[in-house]
């Protein structure tokens, strides 16, 4: 979980705030602030990993407040202003998002701050491991599909579709089949053509040109025909 903080002056732009956190289910809200200095308190008290901070406020700007922590959280910026995005990077900050934020852009900066927390927090061995669960973003939401559920992946164009053994509707989100492929284990999953990618343990059947799975056949493309084959141990 990432323990985070919301820091704006709008008491409306705040209540937005709040609610697009709760959303998120690897954040913890514990703490809104309606300016810089409540929000120095907050953390003389206790630790966060990730402030959401408008720029523009009374007393003390959001650049002021950064600049004056000797030990930064991640940063989100978020702001009506664009003028201050560069600087705002040179500050570090994971994003700079500009008001209004949609949901979905909303979820970009906290799936790359999220990214950032693993890194800097987990060990290489742990790094290197893959976790049991992925989030996707699906519905306006971020969705958590556990990897051994996960009977084959179907790639359209920049979306995907997630088939799962205990659902008969698959999870569809925008992603590509390179990009989920980086996120399986490969000692699971098996690419099989250049739109399916198959779970090893659910294939009941294979061919030369197709794995059955289920009820389901899939493809196998020329150029992956002899990986699936090898799965045969001949």
């Amino acid at each position: 979980m990432l323990r985070c903080i919301a820091v704006d002056d709008e008491p409306l732009a705040l209540e937005l705030l709040e609610d697009n956190i709760s959303k998120v289910p690897y954040l913890q809200l514990v703490a809104s602030c309606s300016n810089a200095i409540e929000a120095t308190k907050v953390l003389q008290q206790q630790a966060a990993d990730l402030i959401f901070l408008d720029i523009q406020m009374p007393g003390l700007t959001g650049l002021q407040f950064i600049q004056s922590l000797n030990h930064r959280p991640m940063i989100i910026l978020i702001t009506a202003y664009e003028r201050y995005a560069l600087e705002g990077f040179n500050l570090d900050v994971v994003d700079y998002l500009v008001k209004p934020v949609s949901f979905e852009r909303f979820m970009k900066a906290c799936n790359k701050a999220w990214e950032l927390y693993q890194l800097k927090t987990k060990s290489k061995d742990v790094a290197e491991a893959k976790p049991d669960y992925i989030f996707v973003n699906a519905d306006y939401s971020m969705v958590k599909v556990v990897i051994d559920e996960i009977m084959w992946i179907e790639g359209l164009k920049d979306y995907i579709k997630i088939h799962l053994k205990s659902s008969s509707k698959p999870v569809i989100t925008r992603m590509t089949m390179k990009t989920i492929e980086e996120l399986l284990p490969g000692n699971k999953f098996i690419r099989i053509h250049k739109s399916y990618i198959a779970a090893i343990a659910f294939i009941k059947s294979l061919k030369k040109s197709s794995v059955t799975i289920g009820d389901h056949e899939l493809p196998v493309s020329e150029s992956y025909q002899e990986a699936v084959m090898r799965l045969t141990g001949k």
